[in-house]
């Protein structure tokens, strides 16, 4: 079955390549793996791991991506939206925690592209991307706040709740350091001040390259000892890391589960809209279901080395655009050039301000927060703005995987609302007009129902958000005709709930001696009605194509009567 649609992008751009596009593809992958640099040990940092994870991340995750992917252009990596799940798991689960649920995602991601949910993933409601988007911004902001000011607790451990750990810097704001908080603005700006001088260069990597060459010379001949780099925190590794097993055992796998569900639907949704807006610009068409089985393969393979989780990453994959890159070669070199920095260049990496990462985290979240989108929902329907405020309060003060879960339950509970409210029954019992609910002009003359008939039209979809009420407005007619004709043109569906209300409402008409005559059922309906028995229940030749056959043969029963 995998082999019949998984057709990775490189396979097909692999028979047109030439050496235009692979000089294309050096040029922009070179400039795509230094801007990934600041990004992976940003990332690795803020989620509570060594540094180099966020660039074994890159290299692993990203080659695979690319080599396997269903777009053309996707850079996968390390992305800031998993900061805060994977900070989580490795507080409570510890680092095989998180190689394990990463994994599981893998899995879980594979499973989706097989069975072909990609499209699926697309269909989640707007509210709550941009809600646990922007929830994950402030909280990302949140977690820098302690290194953009240089605050001390004391050997108190900083708590992961967003309240407490706001209570805390309150408590301890009196240890205030401006110098961390003068070279986090500093990069704030230089990081904002690039584009205009440069388009090509990440102000992240001029700012980091500045800062960390500043404090160097203040540490080293200004006597400046109080600004925490890298190396004062994280013991860095250049090394190859090496192959390791996790150890999967049932209660390990149960306890997991959540966040690795939440790791891969996370991880589809960012993969997919970066696939999406990529294809926007380019002119593309990426294999939702292909690109889904290379993150899941990505994401089974990066923890085996160390890794994180790992996706598609929007800004990246634009980077790889505007620099040219025609194909997956680009992610594919964007890759090996990290890997000639984690092996010959990592050590230098300890001199690197903590403050200095803060300020790069500060613009990334400022980024991901979407605060003009943000916004413009909120004048938006109310139960619009009710999942997107719900999606980011659950997102900041509780945890993703809640937010996730409760933002999709309200959201296809009020979808259901919606539908049902969409759906109309309508009585009539004296003439039937047949220029109604159409935009055409109809010249046949006005139906007449005869007395002792009624006609009831179902407007909607038959499901079990209607069957009820449905069944409580046949309970509200006290007179009780000899022949009701039900009208279902409009019917594109019944469920099993609308079937079991349905035949019962035929049962009680049967008891009450009234007969059932159905008008205009669609072939899909039909066969929903025929596979439950429904038509045991009533004749054959009472069903009618349409309304005149319908009403034709209501008068014919009514005269038998």
């Amino acid at each position: 079955m995998m082999t019949f649609f998984f057709k990775p992008r490189l396979w097909q751009e692999l028979k047109t390549y030439n050496r235009s596009k692979f000089t294309s593809d050096v040029m922009a992958g070179i400039i795509v793996g230094i801007v990934a640099l600041p990004l992976a040990i940003a990332f690795a940092i803020a989620s509570g791991v060594s540094p180099e994870k966020g660039i074994i991340t890159a290299v692993i995750a990203g080659f695979i991506i690319s080599f396997l992917g269903g777009t053309k252009i996707q850079i996968g990596g390390p992305t800031g939206a998993f900061i805060v799940i994977v900070y989580g798991i490795v507080q409570q689960y510890g680092l095989e925690g998180l190689m394990m649920a990463t994994m599981m995602a893998g899995v879980l991601l594979i499973l989706l592209g097989l069975f072909k949910l990609g499209t699926i993933i697309k269909f989640i409601p707007y509210p709550i991307i941009v809600g646990f988007t922007s929830g994950i911004a402030i909280t990302i902001f949140s977690t820098q706040i302690a290194d953009i000011f240089g605050l001390q607790f004391g050997g108190e451990k900083l708590p992961g709740d967003f309240i407490e750990k706001w209570i805390m810097y309150f408590n301890h704001f009196d240890s205030i350091n401006w110098m961390n908080t003068g070279i986090s603005l500093l990069s704030i700006l230089i990081i904002t001040m690039t584009p205009r001088f440069s388009k090509r260069v990440p102000g992240s990597l001029i700012a980091i390259i500045f800062i960390t060459g500043m404090v160097y010379l203040l540490k080293t001949y200004g006597g400046v000892d109080d600004i925490a780099t890298i190396g004062d925190r994280f013991t860095i590794s250049s090394k190859l890391p090496s192959f390791q097993l996790p150890d999967f055992s049932w209660s390990n796998i149960s306890n997991l589960l959540p966040v690795a569900v939440t790791i891969a639907i996370l991880g589809s949704i960012e993969s997919l809209l970066s696939a999406t807006v990529a294809d926007g610009v380019i002119g593309d068409k990426h294999d939702s279901n292909t690109e889904l089985i290379a993150q899941g393969l990505a994401n089974i393979a990066s923890p085996l080395f160390g890794g994180i989780p790992a996706t598609g990453a929007i800004a990246r994959t634009m980077t790889n655009i505007n620099n040219g890159g025609k194909t997956p070669i680009s992610g594919i070199i964007h890759a090996f050039v990290l890997l000639l920095i984690l092996l010959f260049l990592m050590p230098l990496a300890k001199y690197i301000p903590m403050a200095c990462l803060a300020g790069v985290l500060v613009i990334v979240s400022y980024n991901m927060s979407e605060w003009r989108t943000f916004k413009q929902l909120l004048r938006g329907t109310k139960s619009d703005v009710s999942v997107l405020l719900i999606t980011f309060f659950l997102t900041i003060i509780f945890d993703l995987t809640i937010a996730i879960e409760i933002g999709l339950l309200i959201a296809c509970l009020l979808f259901m609302k919606r539908v049902a409210e969409t759906t109309k029954i309508s009585i009539n019992t004296d003439i039937i007009d047949p220029s109604a609910q159409t935009d055409m002009v109809v010249k046949d003359n006005h139906l007449v129902i005869k007395k002792g008939i009624e006609v009831y039209e179902i407007d909607g979809p038959y499901f079990f958000g209607i069957a009820n009420r449905f069944e409580e407005i046949m309970i509200r007619q006290h007179h009780h005709p000899k022949v009701r004709v039900i009208r279902m043109r409009h019917v594109p569906f019944i469920d099993s709930t609308g079937l079991y209300n349905f035949t019962n409402f035929v049962k009680k008409c049967r008891e009450e001696h009234i007969m059932i005559v159905l008008s205009g059922v669609n072939e899909k309906v039909h066969e929903t009605l025929k596979n439950g028995g429904f038509y045991d229940l009533m004749e054959e030749k009472n069903i009618c194509d349409n309304i005149n056959e319908a009403l034709k043969k209501a008068e014919e029963i009514l005269s038998e009567k």
